[in-house]
């Protein structure tokens, strides 16, 4: 696995927008914040040419100039790493007009996003065999005062931690609006973690494996394509095996169990040390007798590993940025979780 060289002060941060971008309020602001607060902590910035483009379908351009502009910001040495402006719709179909191949033989460059990002940090680990962190877009950043899921982000990029702690609590409903785009995060449910099995909460677990995963919305449309190199990816490190940490976004819960489903059916699933799943967007929306536990532990439940769930991971903020790809020990008891990075 390559890791990409940490961001060190007076670095290029480069911003990309190959799924939405930062065009519309509250993101146009927030974006602008974001760069103030970057060039006060002593970076640089560098702003890929879709950063405030609004033409696309799903995304902020044609998937040819979503593509192209990745490709170049990626292989550019004006930056030193890239962080996605904001997640979307169609990120998927910006991928026949990348150029893996071109891109392997390029530096490792940290990138950072998440939702429809998944495109592309899901690919960097099992195509490009570089490691990726699912993280929060750009825009997250300009927020006025930082969560310190921020500072865990630009710490693991730096360097300057190599361990995450989950979070004190999360935010059912964002407060943020076209005429408050800087509100921080709206901290008002607690933690909750759900075990399975259940006698693991009050036991502890520790998982060693290698991280994988991301948004199950774009992973359904990867699986089974040309750009699916999951087996190959597990061929490679099953001395490792894989932790898996998947979340939701438009997917109610039937959505969610037959995804998994797919994936299972696809051999995703197999060598795996555990499970990770954060709380999905569709929070506590039961459907035709099941909840989102049970569209999880009864398709997963097979696998007799470790199943974490509601974890800080997507969607409903705070979430702990993961390296996808990275090896990782992840440790959770009661409603305490954390990951610690091996870096090798």
């Amino acid at each position: 696995m390559r890791y990409p060289h940490y961001l060190k002060e007076k670095n290029t941060i480069g911003f990309v927008s190959p799924s939405f971008s930062c065009a519309i309020e509250p993101y146009f602001s927030a974006f602008k914040n974001a760069q103030t607060k970057f060039i006060e902590k002593g970076y640089n910035i560098y702003l890929g040419y879709n950063c405030y483009v609004n033409k696309g379908i799903g995304i902020c351009n044609t998937p040819q100039e979503c593509a192209r502009e990745l490709q170049e910001m990626y292989e550019s040495d004006k930056n030193d790493i890239l962080i996605s402006c904001g997640g979307g719709e169609l990120m998927c179909e910006i991928l026949p007009y990348i150029d893996f191949e071109k891109l392997k033989k390029s530096s490792p460059k940290w990138f950072m996003g998440y939702s429809d990002n998944t495109n592309f940090t899901f690919l960097s680990a099992t195509i490009l065999d570089t490691a990726a962190i699912y993280g929060p877009c750009a825009a997250t950043f300009g927020m006025n005062p930082w969560h310190k899921s921020l500072e865990d982000c630009m710490n693991l990029l730096s360097g300057k931690t190599k361990k995450i702690q989950g979070y004190d609590g999360w935010e059912l409903e964002s407060l943020k609006t076209p005429e408050n785009p800087l509100e921080p995060y709206n901290i008002t449910e607690k933690e909750n973690y759900v075990y399975y099995p259940a006698t693991l909460k009050e036991e502890g677990v520790t998982i060693k494996g290698r991280l994988l995963g991301g948004c199950m919305d774009c992973l359904s449309m990867l699986a089974g394509t040309r750009f699916d190199k999951v087996k190959e990816f597990k061929e490679k490190y099953k001395e490792d095996g894989i932790i898996w940490f998947l979340e939701a976004c438009d997917l109610n819960v039937m959505s969610i169990r037959r995804v998994l489903w797919q994936l299972r059916e696809n051999g995703w699933f197999e060598n795996t040390k555990g499970f990770l799943i954060g709380r999905p967007m569709h929070f506590n929306e039961p459907d035709f007798g099941i909840d989102q536990y049970q569209a999880v532990t009864d398709v997963l439940k097979e696998f007799n590993v470790p199943i974490i769930m509601d974890l800080d991971i997507g969607h409903l903020s705070p979430m702990v940025p993961l390296i996808c790809g990275g090896n990782a020990i992840v440790s959770a008891q009661n409603n305490t979780f954390s990951v610690e990075y091996l870096y090798n």
